[in-house]
C-alpha cells in the first residue's frame, strides 16, 4: 500500500469579515476549498458556537479579565433568538481530487452589536482540522457606522443589570473616559496618538477614523448622510488637524477621516492633553460621538 497525506486550500486564509449589515437583515459571502491531493476528501464543516462543550467554555473568565487588551475570543455575540448568527452550505460532503467546492456563509444577526464572531474549521475525515477560519461581523439598527481608535468596551454582552451611576460612588481616575459615554448618553472613540521626536524630519503622528452607510433596500431612498466635527477651533490650538472635517457620504461609501497631531509650541509632555471633540452624524437619525483625543511623545 500507499500512504498519502491529505491537501487543501482554501481561498480565505484566516479571516473572513462579513462587514457591516442593518439587525434583522442578512449578507451572504462565499469561499472556495480546492483539494489538492490525490484521493477524494470527505469533509464536515463545524462552528465553534455550535460545539457540544459550548456551554462548559463559556464558565472560564474571559480573555479581557486574564490577559488585558487581548481579545482571543473567537466566538462572539450570537443571536438572542437561539439560532446561529452564522451558517454554512454545505456542511459535508466530499471533493474529488483536483476539484473544488464553494461554500456560502450566511450572516445574519437578529439584535445591534459589532461582536458577532465564530470559528469556522474543516475537518476531514471526521478528525482532521485541515483549515480555520474565523467569521466576523457587525450589526447596526440604523445605517451610518463609526469605526476606528482605541476599544473602549468589551467584546462580550452582558446579562446583568448595570445600577444607576449615582448609586455606584464617585468615580475612580482610570473610569473617568468610562464615565464619559454614560453621563453624556452617547458612544466614546478613543484615538491615541504618538509623536516620534528626535528625528531630523519628524512628522505628524496620525491616525483614521472609517465613517460609512451600509447598503441597503430599506434606506434605498434616502438622501446621502452628513458629517460634522464640532470644536475645531480648540483641536487647532491644540495641534490636531482633521482632514476633511465636514462631508457628505453616500450609501455603500466609507469615508477614510484622517486625524494629525503636531506638539504646539506650548505643550507639556508632564501632562499631556485629553481633548474632546463632537462627531455629529445626521442619516436616517441624528447621531453624535464623543471623540477623545490622547497624545504622546517618544524620544526616537
Amino acid at each position: 500500500g500507499r500512504g498519502v497525506t491529505p491537501s487543501i486550500v482554501c481561498s480565505v486564509e484566516e479571516v473572513l469579515d462579513m462587514g457591516y449589515v442593518i439587525a434583522k437583515e442578512k449578507v451572504t459571502s462565499t469561499f472556495k476549498i480546492q483539494n489538492t491531493s490525490m484521493l477524494t476528501l470527505r469533509y464536515s464543516i463545524q462552528l465553534d458556537s455550535l460545539s457540544p462543550t459550548r456551554d462548559k467554555d463559556r464558565q472560564r473568565l474571559p480573555s479581557f479579565i486574564t490577559s488585558s487588551l487581548q481579545r482571543t475570543e473567537l466566538v462572539g455575540t450570537q443571536n438572542y433568538n437561539g439560532l446561529s448568527v452564522f451558517s454554512i452550505f454545505p456542511t459535508e460532503g466530499e471533493i474529488v481530487a483536483g476539484k473544488s467546492q464553494d461554500f456560502i456563509v450566511t450572516f445574519s444577526p437578529d439584535h445591534e452589536s459589532l461582536y458577532y464572531s465564530d470559528c469556522l474549521k474543516v475537518v476531514l475525515f471526521g478528525k482532521e482540522i485541515a483549515h480555520v477560519i474565523h467569521l466576523k461581523g457587525a450589526a447596526r439598527d440604523h445605517p451610518v457606522f463609526v469605526e476606528g481608535g482605541v476599544p473602549l468596551d468589551v467584546p462580550i454582552e452582558s446579562l446583568a443589570v448595570t445600577p444607576p451611576l449615582s448609586s455606584q460612588g464617585a468615580p475612580k481616575e482610570g473610569n473617568i473616559i468610562l464615565l464619559l459615554h454614560y453621563k453624556t448618553g452617547m458612544k466614546s472613540i478613543l484615538l491615541a496618538l504618538v509623536y516620534m521626536d528626535g528625528e531630523s524630519s519628524p512628522a505628524p503622528a496620525v491616525t483614521e477614523l472609517r465613517i460609512g452607510a451600509i447598503r441597503t433596500a430599506r434606506f434605498a431612498f434616502k438622501k446621502p448622510t452628513e458629517f460634522a466635527f464640532h470644536d475645531l477651533p480648540l483641536l487647532q490650538q491644540k495641534g490636531f488637524a482633521v482632514e476633511p472635517a465636514q462631508g457628505t457620504i453616500e450609501w455603500g461609501q466609507v469615508k477614510r477621516i484622517r486625524v494629525s497631531w503636531v506638539p504646539p509650541a506650548d505643550f507639556c509632555d508632564d501632562d499631556p492633553p485629553l481633548v474632546t471633540a463632537l462627531l455629529a452624524l445626521k442619516g436616517d437619525v441624528k447621531e453624535s460621538y464623543q471623540i477623545l483625543f490622547m497624545t504622546k511623545i517618544v524620544s526616537a
